[in-house]
């Protein structure tokens, strides 16, 4: 253990996964932060690093395993905590890894700051809050934040882990995703993302409340410039749902998880929608909304998928107007029950599946670039970034194209300005201010 005497740690976090997860790290920034502990970068050497883990595959359990390992590697005097969804569905192993110390799970993340106050021998003591309320990092600004509003899952798929390291649904009373919301707002964010494993059962187990109305009174009650849901199944999307996209506070980008365009895969999947359910509702999107832009994702190689099934999923992906699709190689994970099907397809095989929908989705993507070009749109400038040894600002749009635009004179950080977006090169889309 290290002495520290009378000084606070220093922490740094790391986050992998999805936007939940980026919500809980957001939470516990503001945590560490109300107990005086500073919240530093990963490579300022800091006394305590945590990783927010995923372990929806095996590879985001190596690149946990890596992440963890080099953290102590880079600091070895450092204390390293292993915390999220791996650390919930493989404690044991984890603390058979050399260079980790603790290991904290989802069940256990509401203790994760005093336990590492408490590991440290800290006088530090942790204040009580509001239950699932998220104090505000200053310190690690960001312009978009992410805010939970519900957590666990009670779908089962077959290949999914999520259950089991979430558990069951449950949702945040409306009064405190609210005040997260506005606590954001105050702090300068200009943007919230909605956050959850399955948002669209949201309120199921609250009285008088669901997503839609969820939506309505977040826009009534607070002051957020820019609000996006993250994820949203297809069989949950409806015209009551759509119609709040009238108010231009709504970002109109959708991602609505596909995973495979063959019914018979999704039935083996256990997903609750039909290919033509499917379609329907991507329609419905497009027809209701103003330019939007829809992302996806879609498993190969699940057991079972045969050539056929796959072409099926091809020709979807290539029909439909996604601006991009996150091709995952299906992972067996301990506990689903696709882990018991025997029909296990190739590790090769699976990779030039993939690739075939990786090609697909970024034709997709040059498409829908090439066509939003010459149209102004309002972007959230978020960082300066180097595009081939020159300056420019990045930030994001409405419907969630990253943008870059040459104007280094301007501060543009936590601004939102309208621009022209002038040209597609390669992967990146070039803007001028509109004045």
């Amino acid at each position: 253990m290290i002495n520290i005497g009378n000084k606070s740690p220093t922490v740094a976090l790391e986050t992998h996964g999805c936007k939940l997860n980026q919500a809980d790290t957001l939470k516990l920034i503001g945590e560490f932060e109300k107990n005086g502990v500073k919240v530093v970068g990963l490579n300022d050497q800091p006394n305590v690093y945590v990783l927010n883990s995923c372990t929806v595959t095996h590879i985001a359990d190596r690149k946990a395993r890596q992440s963890l390992r080099s953290a102590k590697k880079r600091n070895p005097n450092s204390i390293v905590v292993a915390s999220g969804c791996y650390a919930e569905r493989a404690k044991s192993d984890l603390l058979g890894v050399e260079e980790i110390d603790l290991v904290l799970g989802n069940s256990d993340k509401h203790k994760l700051v005093s336990t590492v106050l408490n590991y440290f021998s800290s006088k530090l003591i942790v204040k009580p809050g509001l239950d699932e309320v998220q104090n505000i990092s200053t310190e690690n600004f960001r312009t978009r934040a992410m805010v939970k509003i519900q957590e666990g899952c009670d779908q089962v798929c077959a290949y999914c882990i999520v259950p089991i390291v979430r558990g069951r649904e449950r949702s945040l009373q409306p009064e405190t995703i609210i005040e997260n919301i506005q606590r954001l707002v105050d702090s300068g964010f200009k943007e919230v993302v909605l956050t959850g494993t399955q948002l669209g059962t949201y309120g199921f187990d609250l009285n008088g409340i669901n997503l839609a109305k969820l939506i309505e009174k977040i826009l009534q009650e607070t002051d957020v410039t820019r609000l996006r849901v993250s994820s949203i199944q297809a069989h949950e999307i409806d015209l009551d749902l759509l119609k709040l996209w009238e108010n231009d506070r709504l970002c109109s980008h959708f991602h609505v998880p596909l995973q495979s365009g063959s019914n018979n895969i999704l039935k083996m999947m256990r997903r609750r929608y039909t290919v033509d359910q499917y379609v329907a509702s991507i329609q419905m999107i497009e027809e209701y909304v103003n330019s939007p832009s829809i992302t996806t994702d879609l498993i190969v190689g699940f057991p079972g998928e045969q050539e056929s099934h796959f072409e099926e999923s091809k020709i979807l992906c290539a029909d439909l107007n996604f601006l991009k699709l996150h091709v995952f190689k299906y992972s067996d994970r301990f506990r689903t029950s696709s882990y018991y099907n025997k029909n296990k397809i190739s590790s090769q095989l699976k990779s030039r599946r993939a690739n075939v929908i990786r090609t697909i989705s970024k034709d997709k993507w040059n498409l829908f670039a090439d066509k939003s070009c010459g149209r102004i749109e309002e972007v959230l400038w978020e960082k300066p970034e180097i595009v081939d040894g020159k300056y420019f600002w990045s930030g994001h749009t409405k419907n969630y194209l990253k943008v870059y635009m040459d104007d280094r004179d301007l501060d543009l950080a936590n601004t939102i300005t309208n621009v022209n977006l002038d040209r597609r090169i390669e992967d990146k889309i070039f803007a001028t201010s509109v004045l």
